[in-house]
């Protein structure tokens, strides 16, 4: 059984300024390869481009080459109806230093993606996702035995599906080894960010901030955001879907120790049925958070 564990200070989570600075070439263009696919939300990998692009050397060089690679070089439609162009495919893709996976349509993850980053994660420095890409990674089974997060919106389901990721709830974006997991959609930002500083520090990580204007200090505080960490409460006027957190009818319902659960499908309503030990470690760490 995964252990759902919400974040504050003091759990878990290794401080940052634990982990290892990272070497950046002095000439810059430290590849990043960001991983595209049907549907890929476009914030989840268009902030931390954002953040890579405009990171400079000391110099006044560009520090970072990010690039798009996704299965071919044919346009990719994601998010929002916005087409993108990879530059490479998975087959002639030069080998990154850092690889950033968005969420994606659940049939775009092949394969051929998923042996693609874990063949180039053996030489990465960072291998991240942001906002439920972490299904994608998790897949790979990199992340085994390690701490991970996702979009508050997949907690149960990563936890449920992947028992041997410790999932780490209510935060910005949890750091284990090589590996990173962003929290939901512009939260790749504050991993970006936090990657940028562990290359070239802290004052040249605010300097991107400051020139994309980015006010967002979760890069600075990952336990930023444990209000996500609680389980949703639904109210018979407004039912909440418990998975997503999302209003829903009352049309899928469950009775579970005499509460009545609304779900948004069937699908989240199977998952909830099949894990109620999972249901009560969620209720148990909602209301020690609440107290």
């Amino acid at each position: 059984m995964a252990n759902p564990s919400p974040a504050k200070e003091g759990d878990s989570l290794k401080p940052i300024q634990e982990l290892p600075k990272l070497t950046l070439p002095a000439e810059g263009l430290l590849p990043v390869a960001i991983v595209v696919g049907k549907r890929a939300e476009v914030l989840d990998f268009c902030g931390p481009l954002e953040v890579f692009a405009n990171a400079m050397t000391s110099g006044g060089k560009a520090a970072f080459d990010p690039f798009l690679v996704a299965a071919s070089e044919k346009p990719v439609q994601v998010s929002g109806g916005m087409t993108v162009v990879p530059k490479y495919s998975f087959k002639n893709a030069p080998m990154p230093k850092i690889i950033v996976i968005p969420a994606m349509s659940d049939e775009a993850d092949s394969a051929e993606m998923l042996d693609w980053i874990r063949k180039a994660s053996q030489s990465t420095d960072v291998t991240m996702s942001v906002c439920n890409g972490v299904f994608i990674l998790a897949k790979t089974g990199l992340l085994d035995g390690l701490r991970a997060t996702a979009h508050h919106s997949g907690y149960f389901r990563l936890a449920a599906s992947f028992p041997k990721i410790q999932l780490i709830r209510g935060s910005r974006y949890v750091e284990d080894g090589k590996f990173a997991c962003a929290g939901g959609v512009s939260s790749g930002i504050d991993l970006a960010l936090r990657i940028v500083e562990r290359y070239e520090g802290r004052e040249a990580a605010q300097e991107v901030a400051d020139i994309i204007e980015y006010q967002g200090k979760g890069w600075l505080n990952p336990h930023s955001v444990t209000p996500y960490a609680t389980l949703v409460v639904s109210g018979e006027d407004h039912p909440r879907c418990p998975m997503c957190g999302m209003e829903c009818d009352k049309s899928i319902s469950y009775l579970y120790k005499g509460k009545t659960y609304y779900f948004c499908n069937e699908s989240d309503k199977q998952l909830f049925v099949e894990h109620p030990k999972l249901v009560d470690q969620f209720q148990k760490e909602t209301l020690e958070t609440k107290h």
